[in-house]
């Protein structure tokens, strides 16, 4: 009986979509009482498309700051967040980079260049973020405002495209499938500026194309600058689409139309990338002493071992000084990324369905097979789908490296919604029940993922290396924190990070090398240290101690 009840319970989600059709069938309309007013109220208010593009980003972070009883501001834990953190206080420093430290082999750490200068290997756009947030109070508020400008950017963007109403819908589909509960926000690592870009480009075409006037080329120009910043290479992957089809409309005009709309539009659309390439330049030349060389492809040479591209052979493998390093480069990231091409592109489309898409979803994703055919959206579609054979030409991935084409996504899927609330079945409105029943869900998600954040221990590893971080702090004088990390050590529990002055900080975060001498260290910090105890971190086995009290 068990095992019949087993098998029942396993397979028993095959009968939920009959059901709901049946459902559906039934009650085509159900919730009509409830649900058509606030949809009249609704189209009303995106009838007003600046005060919707407000209400959406304001909408953002009242809901997201609503919640902080149950989400806390998050810690940063991942390696690339104390990256970006290292970016913005350089920022704050009034420096685009810091120098070498002489004992910049005790600070060695991930995705930070020690050489030629001292600063993170990602583009300037997210540290930039980072800093406005530190100015305003917390770094986190910036991570906040940018979820905010990028659902108003989505709307704008889709009031381009779709009816005003379907506008507004796509800004709530963004918040509770983007924004809410994703990494996003609730990191350092951003995305949500390289969207902004994205959705900024795509509007800024569609009404460059019809109204041909100066600020909406502008917007679209703002929108490359954007790419240019935060996401250069999957940018420019975006804008190759976009840039012929903007082409082959310049050329379809007349003769007398080209030289006219050319004079108009062309200085306001290049203005902002042509800064920001100048920008990048300078940037890569004070980083990495050459304006052609990105941070991340110097770092590229220096500590990976896999090239970018999957059609690259594999480098020789680098040697490093420490066993951390040689853990993450050359244990965990060549199980990782080190597999056939086939296998890797299915786990990318596994992950990127997995945070753009979910279970939710699912249902309008299926309706995209009716976009294909709509000329209206064709150029999203092609966008969309060139990204995505980009996305697959390289080898790493995560979500937000999709971040541009998103864009693309949003206006595919707010069109697909379209086709599924037009869905009949033998004069049934079917549609009606579902495009309702996708928002509900996602409204559901978000009050059950609320519940669930507060009953969840928030006790992780950030927290305890926070926690440290503040008792050291506490203390009088300055201080050395010496780690040695355990045999058993998670490579992606990295203690040693430091800000952009490492000399004048109140707590300095130093690496215990084997077979490396650490006199030298305490020699040039000298006499400013006065901790004259040591913390074990004994939960995750790592051991941080004072130099003068002895190294644990």
């Amino acid at each position: 009986m068990q095992w019949i009840m087993g098998v029942f319970w396993t397979y028993s989600w095959w009968l939920i979509p009959p059901a709901l059709v049946l459902f559906a069938w039934i009650y085509p309309k159900l919730g009509n009482r409830w649900l058509l007013p606030i949809e009249k109220a609704a189209t009303r208010l995106s009838a007003k498309r600046t005060l919707t593009i407000l209400v959406v980003a304001v909408t953002v972070v009242v809901v997201r700051v609503a919640i902080l009883w149950a989400m806390p501001v998050p810690v940063p834990a991942v390696h690339d967040e104390f990256a970006y953190l290292l970016e913005a206080d350089t920022f704050l420093h009034g420096r685009l980079t810091n120098p070498p430290h002489p004992l910049s082999a005790y600070f060695e750490t991930f995705h930070v260049l020690q050489h030629p200068t001292y600063q993170a290997i990602y583009p300037p756009a997210q540290g930039a973020v980072l800093a406005v947030g530190r100015l305003l109070g917390h770094p986190w508020i910036g991570v906040l405002l940018s979820a905010a400008l990028m659902c108003a950017a989505m709307t704008w963007m889709l009031q381009a495209w779709v009816p005003a109403p379907w506008a507004l819908l796509g800004g709530i589909l963004v918040l509770l499938r983007i924004v809410l509960f994703t990494y996003w926000v609730e990191s350092y690592w951003g995305g949500a500026l390289a969207a902004t870009g994205g959705a900024l480009v795509l509007g800024g075409f569609r009404r460059l194309v019809h109204h041909r006037r100066p600020m909406n080329a502008f917007l679209m120009g703002l929108g490359l600058g954007l790419l240019a910043v935060s996401r250069p290479l999957e940018g420019a992957i975006f804008c190759v689409p976009v840039a012929i089809a903007l082409g082959a409309w310049f050329l379809s005009l007349p003769g007398e139309e080209i030289w006219r709309t050319g004079e108009r539009l062309v200085l306001p659309l290049l203005l902002a990338p042509c800064v920001a390439l100048i920008f990048v330049g300078y940037y890569n030349h004070r980083v990495t002493g050459h304006a052609l060389v990105f941070p991340h492809l110097l770092d590229q040479r220096l500590y990976e071992p896999l090239l970018p591209f999957a059609w690259q052979p594999q480098p020789p493998r680098h040697s490093y000084p420490n066993p951390q390093f040689e853990s993450f480069y050359n244990g965990w990231i060549l199980s990782e990324y080190q597999q056939p091409w086939l296998l890797l592109s299915w786990n990318k489309l596994v992950d990127w369905c997995r945070f753009f898409v979910g279970w939710i979803l699912v249902l309008p994703a299926l309706a995209l097979i009716c976009v294909i055919r709509d000329r209206r959206t064709r150029l999203p579609l092609v966008v969309f789908l060139w990204c995505c054979a980009g996305l697959l030409a390289v080898v790493y991935f995560e979500p937000h490296y999709a971040a541009p084409m998103s864009a693309a996504f949003v206006i595919l899927l707010v069109q697909a919604m379209r086709h599924l609330r037009q869905w009949k079945l033998r004069g049934r409105p079917l549609g009606i029940f579902f495009s309702r029943l996708v928002i509900l869900m996602l409204l559901a998600r978000a009050a059950t993922f609320t519940v669930e954040a507060h009953r969840y221990s928030w006790d992780d590893w950030s927290r305890s290396r926070l926690r440290v971080m503040k008792q050291l702090e506490s203390m009088p004088g300055k201080h050395v924190a010496i780690v040695r990390y355990a045999p058993d050590h998670n490579v992606h529990h990295e203690w040693v990070y430091n800000g952009a002055d490492i000399d004048g900080a109140k707590v300095v975060w130093a690496r215990e090398i084997p077979g490396m001498n650490m006199n030298p260290l305490l020699e040039y910090f000298g006499e400013s240290l006065v901790v004259k105890r040591q913390a074990r971190h004994r939960r995750y086995g790592d051991s941080v101690g004072a130099p003068d009290a002895g190294v644990p």
